[in-house]
């Protein structure tokens, strides 16, 4: 499945910085915690641990801001807020992993504000006679066809609420003058609480930079409005809540305001105007989730993260009705399960997990240095790699097993979207960051010479398309898998000029890249336009790979031909003069790879290939389709006498190069009998075959390749091998 970058621009370019980012932030951040629960933050931990709880919180929600504001301003943001930015930088897979629980803390929020203000609510008599449950889900149903209406609606509401919470601020901060007690320095937590657990409470009070971000899609410019509203709205609720807590601590003892979540009244010049505020600013934090939740939901959705229908709009031109009306269902629920203090938590981990991403992607895309990384607003990679780890940090601080959990759900979810292979149109940092890394490598090999101990077969295959030569893909495959490269090659014979205008190379590569992922190989694809197949293959031969990083072995079927078996030759001397090995499979139609469980190696005791053909014996042995085989060393002599030295020096030999197999001599007893005779009467069992080759001169060339094909013809399937690394030993170099 492909998914396209189709978020819906159609309603953008409607609201500014203050009415779309700075006025929505402020008032989710001035809310619940604020009126009901930074009194009880001071009770339990003291002016000094009240204060580094605020700071802390403040200082990862600051650094956060700063990472949104580099991303925003390096990319084209629309709709999806924190899940857009992430999902466009680390890929689909990791947005959606972080975009999930995202939307879930989001819609879990509408809950806690709303049952924040059903609390407060209780405190008119009118109201206690009633279960609370049924006034929180009343209001969330009354904040849900507000959202349904429209965020226009929505966002206009606002400003009436800003003046309610800026006035009961006021009012909280004229009282008290006269009434100054004995500051409350000291913590003193109750049973059950500690600093962390403090601050979990707590942090839900800086999540509120979520809104105006997750409205991104609704903003006119915002690569400029995001950074803008989100560092003012942040540095002016950070200096709000640092003078409660202050004002808190001079006023009121542990005890007052730990057991009374109105502490507020008591110090404020009008009680009265306080129970406005926190009806005002619980009421403007729900609305503000309620606008953004569906909002993330919508963009999961349109990139089929989700299902899509939760991405509709039932009539709407511009609200994400579907996603309403899911966020509230889950308002709802969380309703009836929880109480304040139950769900604050689980929205600090949700929030923080999201957090610690988007530094950490900030932090990336800076390491990385893709040239499409260009922000306007421009931090240094530690500063976004500090805010991740104090994110990260702060999680396992509140609750290691809370901390397991959120990454269990983060990884489940980016794997079941691994499996699903939704693909994108958009680029990511990913591959920035494999570039990166690839780099490096490169370098580092650079760096050293490559020694025979760390030798693994980096193939070139010319297979042309894979389906028509699925024998030598499979032979590539079982040398290959999990230790060695291969790269499969089709060469386009034709003039170069005329070809490389009808698509044909990227045409080929594409169809053989698909082949590939259809048979979940691991592989490389390449397709190039030649002149003429000899010299196309020892041009691409060298010019293949980048530093060390070059192909050490060629693998090709051996030709039907004779005039074929003459080239193949001639280029077998051509690519052993340039330091390839060389590998030429005739495959027999009729035996085919038989059962797969008898490997015959036939050594004469000399030409240097005895090393080369163990090893590949040994790397396809290791294949699960050749786990049960049994290889056999095998060497023909020409008299008795010799049978148990040269059984002996194949055992030692054996040893040496830690490779299990039965050492077997054959004993010629007719001088007279040709070696392709003997091979061919001791080959009936054997499911292949690997033979060594010489290199013949120029003027042998014609009679040696038709010796071997004939004897490759009598023996079923055979891979004829010859090793251009002469003089090293792979095998016996290294530790055990």
């Amino acid at each position: 499945m492909t998914v396209k970058n189709n978020h819906n621009t159609a309603q953008a370019g409607r609201f500014g910085t203050f009415t779309g980012v700075f006025t929505p932030n402020i008032l989710t951040i001035l809310g619940i915690i604020l009126f009901l629960r930074v009194g009880w933050v001071v009770g339990q931990a003291g002016l000094w641990g009240a204060l580094a709880i605020v700071v802390l919180a403040n200082l990862i929600s600051f650094l956060t801001g700063l990472s949104l504001s580099a991303i925003a301003t390096s990319m084209d943001v629309r709709a999806g807020g924190n899940y857009y930015l992430i999902s466009r930088s680390l890929g689909l897979e990791v947005g959606g992993a972080i975009g999930i629980p995202l939307y879930l803390s989001q819609a879990i929020s509408i809950a806690f504000y709303i049952i924040g203000f059903t609390e407060a609510l209780l405190a008119i008599e009118f109201f206690q006679g009633i279960d609370p449950r049924l006034i929180a889900t009343a209001v969330a149903l009354l904040f849900a066809v507000i959202a349904y209406i429209g965020a226009d609606f929505a966002l206009r509401i606002q400003f009436f609420i800003l003046a309610v919470l800026v006035i009961a601020l006021i009012s909280f901060f004229a009282g008290g003058w006269d009434s100054f007690g004995t500051i409350n320095f000291s913590a003193n937590y109750t049973i059950g609480n500690s600093f962390w657990t403090v601050f979990a409470v707590f942090f839900p009070a800086v999540t509120g930079i979520e809104v105006g971000i997750s409205l991104s899609g609704d903003l006119k410019d915002p690569s400029k409005s995001i950074p803008r509203g989100t560092i003012a709205s942040i540095a002016v609720t950070a200096v709000v809540y640092i003078l409660a807590v202050i004002w808190f601590a001079t006023h009121l003892t542990a005890d007052e305001l730990i057991n009374n979540n109105l502490a507020m009244q008591s110090v404020a010049f009008v009680p009265g105007l306080i129970l406005a505020g926190v009806w005002a600013s619980t009421l403007s934090s729900a609305l503000g989730s309620v606008l953004a939740a569906p909002r993330t939901l919508q963009a999961i959705a349109q990139d089929r993260v989700l299902p899509v229908w939760m991405a509709g709009k039932m009539g709407s031109q511009t609200e994400p009705r579907v996603a309403v009306l899911i966020s509230a269902i889950i308002a709802v629920i969380v309703i009836w399960l929880g109480d304040l203090d139950f769900v604050a938590p689980i929205i600090s981990m949700f929030f923080l997990n999201t957090y610690g991403m988007v530094n950490l992607v900030a932090s990336i895309e800076n390491l990385v240095g893709n040239p499409s990384y260009r922000p306007q607003f421009k931090i240094p990679w530690f500063i976004s790699m500090l805010g991740a780890i104090g994110c990260y940090g702060a999680m396992f601080l509140i609750s290691p097993v809370a901390t397991i959990i959120a990454i269990v759900i983060t990884y489940g979810v980016f794997f079941a979207l691994e499996q699903r292979q939704v693909r994108h149109t958009w680029g990511d940092v990913q591959i920035g960051i494999w570039i990166a890394i690839a780099r490096y490598a490169l370098l580092q090999m650079e760096k050293e010479r490559p020694t025979p101990k760390n030798w693994r077969p980096n193939l070139i295959v010319f297979t042309g398309q894979p389906h028509n030569r699925e024998q030598l893909v499979a032979v590539a495959d079982w040398l290959s898998r999990g230790r060695g490269i291969v790269t499969f090659f089709q060469l386009i014979i034709g003039d170069v000029e005329k070809l490389v205008g009808k698509n044909l190379r990227e045409t080929a590569r594409r169809q053989i890249r698909n082949y590939i992922q259809d048979h979940r190989m691991t592989a490389f694809a390449e397709a190039e336009v030649v002149s003429d197949f000899k010299q196309g293959v020892l041009t691409l031969a060298q010019a293949h790979g980048i530093g060390n990083l070059t192909s050490n072995s060629i693998l090709m079927g051996w030709s039907r031909t004779e005039a074929g078996r003459i080239t193949q030759m001639e280029l077998m001397r051509q690519l052993v003069a340039v330091r390839k090995s060389v590998l030429f499979l005739n495959y027999d139609d009729a035996r085919g790879y038989g059962q797969k469980r008898v490997i015959n190696i036939w050594w004469q005791g000399r030409g240097g290939n005895a090393d080369l053909k163990l090893l590949l014996a040994y790397l396809i042995q290791r294949h699960g389709d050749w786990f049960k085989a049994e290889i056999r060393l095998i060497r023909i002599i020409d008299g008795e006498e010799g049978v148990t030295q040269t059984e002996a020096h194949l055992e030692q030999m054996l040893d040496d190069v830690r490779v299990e197999a039965e050492p077997v001599v054959i004993v010629r007893e007719d001088p007279q009998q040709s070696i392709a005779n003997l091979i061919e009467a001791n080959s009936y069992n054997a499911d292949l075959t690997i033979l060594g080759m010489k290199v013949p001169s120029l003027e042998e060339t014609a009679e040696y390749s038709q010796r071997l094909n004939e004897l490759v013809k009598a023996v079923g399937t055979v891979l004829l091998v010859r090793n251009a690394e002469l003089g090293k030993d792979l095998l016996t170099t290294g530790g055990e």
